[in-house]
């Protein structure tokens, strides 16, 4: 048990010195992600019914894949971001926080990676 107050805890700790550019990157990826998703929507809606030759056909479209790849990426580290916060907010024991923040990290790389590779295989006609 301590008697130190909560203001004498963290009097000299400093700051993490990342907090202003977490903020930044997650306003900024949110913001990309207005536009990114609105083509994303329309992508897929106009892809509805479609057989798997105009798909290839479609993404065959450089610009096509490329919006559709940086709505993946921007989407992927928006969610890391989100997921990141929360994690740092709300798991109070510093092992599980530590395993769930890389687990969270490996999970949106892999997304992003798995998403994008898929897409430029379709891109090529594979």
């Amino acid at each position: 048990m301590s008697f130190r107050t909560p203001l004498s805890r963290v009097t000299g700790l400093g700051s993490a010195k990342s907090g202003t550019e977490h903020f930044w990157n997650q306003r900024l990826t949110a913001l990309a992600n207005v536009p990114l998703m609105l083509f994303s929507v329309w992508l897929v809606i106009s892809l509805v019914g479609a057989d798997r030759a105009q798909m290839v056909a479609t993404f065959a479209n450089p610009f096509i894949t490329g919006f559709a790849i940086l709505a993946i990426v921007s989407a992927s580290i928006h969610m890391r971001l989100g997921l990141q916060v929360v994690i740092e907010d709300y798991v109070h024991t510093e092992s599980t926080k530590w395993l769930l923040l890389m687990l969270n990290s490996f999970f949106a790389f892999g997304v992003a990676i798995i998403a994008t590779v898929s897409l430029l295989k379709l891109s090529f006609g594979g």
